[in-house]
């Protein structure tokens, strides 16, 4: 599998000078600017993107959603993506951070695994989040010796900004489930990364990750079930056929190494689960998906 992107790959796609000293940047982006072909990969950044006019398309491993103008997107390491320009015509910011530029942002809702990443701000909120890309732009040309702290107070209200936009319907209480299925998910997802044929999945079943967490099986079922709605196995599962299709769609690994890597005795037995939970044989997918 492809190395997940770093900052400085990022700004060699799109030709724009780099400084491995810095660990923010901050864009606005206008109709003059090409478009630039973004691959789908893990990157080892995150990035929240402003769309205030045009088209695009952003691909997951599992799905694609078409935004329109109004748009705030977030992205994080955890979670491969690709993102294409749908029209000619399109404005925007964005800014890059490192996990280590703003310490406590993965487990936002906004950030992590489950959360909402794409969201559509009304009128008013749009104007706020211009203003505070705006702000940071001006932090970030300028010379004050702590600009740094100043972004990351900036980045702090965009996310803030960004999680008023998601309907109180929606909301969910930071109870102890909510704690567990989190620290669930976010086990879940760190060893599905997967990027060398070398990695292998350790965790499968609802008994080992609780284990792993030093919890009850039970007490972890009922957690996961109750904020998703789901059995705790059928989310190990959807992550894994996931992580499944990004390495069929981003490597050039065999069958066999796959299986190995996803924790599977034999490549068989992962062949009739990626049937059974996609419809398709892993090398059929792979033929309409590269």
């Amino acid at each position: 599998m492809k190395s997940p992107e770093q900052i400085g790959q990022f700004f060699s796609r799109r030709n724009q000078p780099y400084s491995d000293l810095q660990d923010f940047y901050v864009f606005y982006v206008g109709d003059d600017h090409p478009g630039v072909p973004s691959p789908f990969v893990r990157r080892n950044y995150y990035k929240i993107s402003l769309i205030l006019e045009g088209e695009v398309r952003i691909m997951y491993a599992d799905r694609t959603i078409t935004v329109k103008d109004k748009a705030i997107l977030f992205s994080n390491p955890m979670i491969p993506y690709s993102w294409k320009r749908i029209s000619d015509k399109l404005r925007y910011y964005f800014c890059l951070f490192t996990d280590s530029f703003v310490y406590n942002l993965a487990a936002s809702t906004v950030f992590n695994i489950r959360g909402d990443h794409v969201l559509l701000p009304d009128e008013a909120t749009a104007e706020k989040l211009v203003f505070i890309f705006e702000m940071m732009i001006k932090e970030q040309e300028g010379h004050y010796q702590q600009k740094n702290d100043v972004i990351r107070h900036y980045i702090q209200l965009l996310h803030h900004e960004a999680v008023k936009i998601t309907s109180p319907a929606t909301w969910q209480l930071h109870n102890s489930a909510n704690r567990i299925t989190t620290l669930f998910l976010e086990l879940l997802t760190k060893q599905c990364a997967i990027t060398t044929v070398h990695e292998q999945v350790q965790l499968k079943t609802a008994t080992a990750f609780a284990t792993q967490l030093s919890i009850h099986v039970n007490y972890l079922n009922r957690a996961v079930k109750s904020v998703t709605g789901k059995t705790t196995t059928q989310v190990i599962a959807d992550h894994l056929l996931k992580e499944a299709k990004t390495l069929l769609r981003t490597t050039d690994w065999s069958i066999s190494e796959i299986a190995y890597c996803l924790g599977f005795g034999h490549p068989s037995n992962f062949t009739v689960f990626f049937r059974k939970m996609s419809g398709q044989n892993p090398h059929d997918f792979r033929g309409t998906n590269q």
